[in-house]
């Protein structure tokens, strides 16, 4: 399929939506403790016959992680989930027992064809005497029923507000990016290169567990730019407050629920958002997955 002139932004013609529920896993452990990836797939499905699934907190060989073993979870949801295409962005790889590595972070699993992908650093400065781990996002570019659609999933710092706040800047800078090369276009090249050229597109969606209130700092930088990001709770909700997605019915942190994992969608996608929801009943991670259906109005 030739991608090279693609429009800037999809342009939704087709009667099929485009079905994606984003959530943190915890790499597959459940309220009950038992780590069950066939579990949360199941669960999944019966949310919708989705699209696209972003998660966050895979595992590959951290058998130390409380319920866990040393299984390579982004290959069980592989397993799990045929048809669908893997891309993976662990933001954790450290060597392991053996030859095998360690690896732990986000990755997006789509029935669409993957026109192109990448993986981002994100940042991580300094921040003495706080816990941290490296962070990172996936991003893919998927062959929608109704054209290029940029998807992107992440999970930002926990402990750090300053890492937390840095990685938002940089999505928000990310998506401007894109969208600027969507709109100025690199010159075509011979086929078969590295050079070629892909679709680029301003319709995006960005995906994850964001680790932040919609009060905060982080919240508000992922909405600012030059393409802004929007809500798409609020969008489909209008007023009605954000149903939480962690600690609903894992106490353990000691915290009051709260909404911390979002859809964020692009101007022209925002118009086209027919449902957002969350599903607050299962209890198989300590997060509750969101669900967003978009097509046409």
């Amino acid at each position: 399929m030739e991608h090279t002139d693609a429009p800037a932004a999809a342009i939704w013609q087709s009667d099929i939506p485009l079905k994606l529920i984003t959530w943190n896993l915890q790499w597959s452990r459940g309220i009950d403790g038992r780590v069950d990836p066939a579990r949360i797939a199941r669960t999944a499905r019966k949310i919708a016959d989705f699209d696209v699934l972003c998660v966050q907190e895979v595992a590959d060989n951290f058998p130390k992680l409380e319920g866990n073993d040393d299984r390579d979870q982004f290959a069980e949801y592989a397993r799990l989930l045929p048809g669908f295409t893997l891309v993976a962005a662990p933001a954790v790889d450290v060597a392991g027992d053996g030859a095998r590595r360690r690896r732990f972070g986000v990755a997006i699993y789509t029935r669409y064809p993957v026109i192109s992908s990448r993986v981002h650093a994100l940042p991580w400065p300094a921040d003495a005497g706080k816990q941290s781990m490296p962070r990172t996002a996936a991003e893919a570019t998927l062959q929608t029923p109704s054209g290029p659609v940029r998807v992107t999933t992440t999970h930002l710092e926990y402990y750090s507000e300053v890492q937390r706040n840095a990685q938002a800047a940089r999505l928000r800078e990310l998506n401007d990016e894109a969208s600027e090369r969507a709109r100025r276009r690199g010159a075509k090249t011979r086929q078969g290169g590295p050079f070629d050229l892909t679709a680029q597109t301003t319709s995006a969606i960005l995906t994850g567990d964001f680790n932040c209130k919609t009060d905060s700092v982080a919240y508000a930088e992922i909405q600012r730019g030059a393409s802004p990001y929007r809500d798409a709770w609020i969008v489909a909700n209008k007023a009605t407050p954000h149903v939480h997605t962690f600690c609903v019915h894992d106490h353990s942190y000691s915290k009051t629920p709260y909404c911390c994992d979002f859809i964020f969608v692009t101007d022209d996608l925002a118009r086209r958002v027919r449902e957002v929801s969350v599903d607050s009943a299962t209890r198989d991670s300590d997060h509750q997955p969101v669900y967003i259906e978009i097509g046409d109005s």
